[in-house]
């Protein structure tokens, strides 16, 4: 039978044969030491699994799925295999600061069973500047951030440890989602426990080329599934409801797709009945040059508020 760990940490790969290996090491130079690391390979064919083994780590458990199913279904096979009483996050192209395990387990130690989940600020490198998430202007960083998150994520998943037993109550990371597993996770967790938070950045990310991120068809997607699988928590806060429905109708206004962003909008006055809505809505009929000039004077009222 396997030594059983406090921590269990699920790393989800894919064709990273020439990062893992730094993300692997950051994990087994923590300075907390009990914890087993669980490597899902999501069928990579670039030499990745020879990274993976060239390691030699009785904590390190090695699972490979035969197809390639996704980040998130990846990480669901690492949760449903974890043994520790906390599960914490590790990206492939990530890398751990040495004391970020050892620091938010003494504050799980210090917390009550209702604090579900511990993260910390991350140091984000994109290209060549760096932007530390979340950011100085986040009012509220701990207890129950509810609301905070139905508006937006300003949690990175590799920054979090997650109580086990959460999931239980949860679930899962949402497989159907193209896009913000980690984000929707986030709303569900905070609907039921408290976070807390250590302010100082124990994670270094890094941003790569070929990231979902960068398709706008899987964040429009994405958004439209989160705001209906929590449209009545979101419809219980008018201005939070009218400003994801105003989000969404300037994406599809990026992308030209003007009939959809206006209904957008439409749903988003109804809501609240904004009258810098009014001529944006209008404008919407005459065309996309029109429409943008109006939408960028609507911004700059909201912006003076």
């Amino acid at each position: 039978m396997p030594l059983l760990r406090k921590v269990s940490i699920v790393l989800p790969t894919y064709n990273r044969k020439d990062l893992v290996g730094k993300s692997i090491q950051s994990v087994l130079d923590q300075t907390y030491a009990d914890f087993e690391l669980i490597i899902v390979d999501d069928a990579s064919t670039d030499g990745t699994e020879e990274v993976i083994k060239s390691f030699s780590d009785p904590r390190m458990v090695y699972l490979k799925h035969e197809t390639n199913q996704g980040g998130a279904a990846a990480r669901n096979t690492g949760i449903r295999a974890a043994k520790g009483e906390f599960i914490a996050f590790q990206d492939s192209d990530d890398i751990w600061l040495k004391e970020k395990l050892a620091k938010q387990i003494v504050v799980f130690e210090k917390s009550t069973e209702n604090v579900g989940l511990v993260y910390s600020l991350c140091a984000r490198n994109e290209g060549n500047k760096e932007r530390i998430i979340p950011d100085k202007d986040q009012i509220k960083t701990e207890g129950n951030l509810y609301k905070e998150l139905l508006l937006e994520n300003f949690i990175t998943l590799p920054s979090a440890v997650i109580r086990k037993s959460c999931f239980e109550k949860v679930g899962l990371f949402d497989q159907t989602l193209p896009r913000f597993q980690d984000w929707e996770l986030f709303i569900r967790l905070s609907k039921h426990f408290e976070f807390r938070y250590v302010p100082e950045p124990l994670v270094t990310s890094y941003f790569t080329e070929g990231s979902i991120s960068s398709k706008p068809e899987a964040m429009i997607k994405a958004l439209e599934i989160i705001l209906h699988n929590h449209l009545e928590d979101y419809k219980s806060d008018s201005n939070l409801y009218a400003r994801k429905l105003i989000g969404l109708a300037n994406l599809y206004r990026i992308q030209k797709d003007l009939k959809t962003s206006r209904s957008y909008l439409v749903k988003g006055y109804k809501t609240n009945r904004r009258p810098g809505l009014i001529l944006p809505i209008f404008a919407s009929f005459f065309g996309i040059g029109i429409y943008d000039c109006y939408w960028e004077w609507m911004q700059k009222i909201h912006d003076k508020r």
